[in-house]
């Protein structure tokens, strides 16, 4: 089965094993979302709606605790270089744009 970015994705290392996660992802969670700033916000609105507002902006506070990237169809989750290798290969760009040396992919760049 040929690999494809399905959305855009967070991860979030909180160093907890949750369940239902990608595949290659064993400690913290995903968030996923049509755009990154989309995952941010919902965890914020989900943390305000249980009372936990302040410890979710301390968590996205450290800049080494979230990793931006993209969930793919085979339930992986992939960082912006890979994501750009798969979504080049699946004919996913809206436009190649990108600095040839070092390709990334952003939201933006998918349909």
């Amino acid at each position: 089965m040929k690999e494809y970015i399905i959305c855009a994705a967070i991860h979030f290392n909180d160093g907890i094993e949750h369940p239902h996660q990608p595949d290659n992802i064993f400690d913290g969670f995903v968030v996923t979302g049509r755009r990154h700033h989309n995952c941010y916000a919902t965890l914020l609105a989900i943390a305000t709606s249980i009372n936990l507002e302040e410890r979710i902006k301390q968590l996205i506070s450290k800049t080494d605790i979230d990793r931006q990237g993209f969930i793919t169809n085979l339930n992986r989750f992939v960082d912006r270089k890979e994501g750009y290798q798969i979504a080049l290969a699946a004919n996913q760009l809206i436009h190649n744009m990108h600095d040839k040396s070092n390709p990334i992919l952003i939201s933006e760049d998918l349909y």
